[in-house]
């Protein structure tokens, strides 16, 4: 094995991943190749430092600076509406070019153009009733103003 082969191994040598033959080709190498000693002290510093930092969770003042800054409040409901206009603009213009090339085809019997127009119908109708009552329930919404 070369010097990388052994580099490759010496953080699994100090999390003891090594099985018993692995880690005694490991040693015997350290103890002729002051180089890779040298490597695994470097190591060894590194994963003390490492196994010494903690993850702190941010405190409760930091989330509420956070949520009341008027740009990060704003951001994403922007984005949102800005991109669900978008899709909708695209696919309502997208159905009515199918809808006109399907109504214009001579092709298409009259009974699949009146099923078409039904189930447009009735799809708008579903739309506003669940738009109409999602604004009658947001405007009722006793919890909308209680703070993230």
């Amino acid at each position: 094995m070369t010097c990388q082969d052994h580099k490759d191994l010496m953080m699994a040598y100090l999390d003891e991943e090594l099985n018993e033959e692995q880690r005694r080709a490991l040693e015997e190498h350290l103890a002729s190749c002051p180089e890779c000693a040298k490597d695994l002290a470097e190591f060894q510093k590194l994963k003390e430092v490492t196994d010494s930092v903690a993850f702190v969770e941010p405190e409760d003042r930091m989330w509420d600076e956070y949520w009341s800054g008027v740009y990060n409040r704003i951001e994403r409901g922007t984005g949102w509406i800005l991109f669900s206009m978008a899709a909708i603009a695209l696919l309502a213009y997208g159905g009515f070019e199918l809808i006109e090339g399907i109504i214009e085809d001579r092709t298409v019997g009259v009974l699949a153009k009146v099923g078409l127009l039904a189930l447009l119908g009735g799809l708008a109708i579903l739309f506003v009733s669940v738009t109409r009552e999602r604004v009658y329930f947001w405007s009722r919404d006793r919890y909308k103003d209680v703070r993230r």
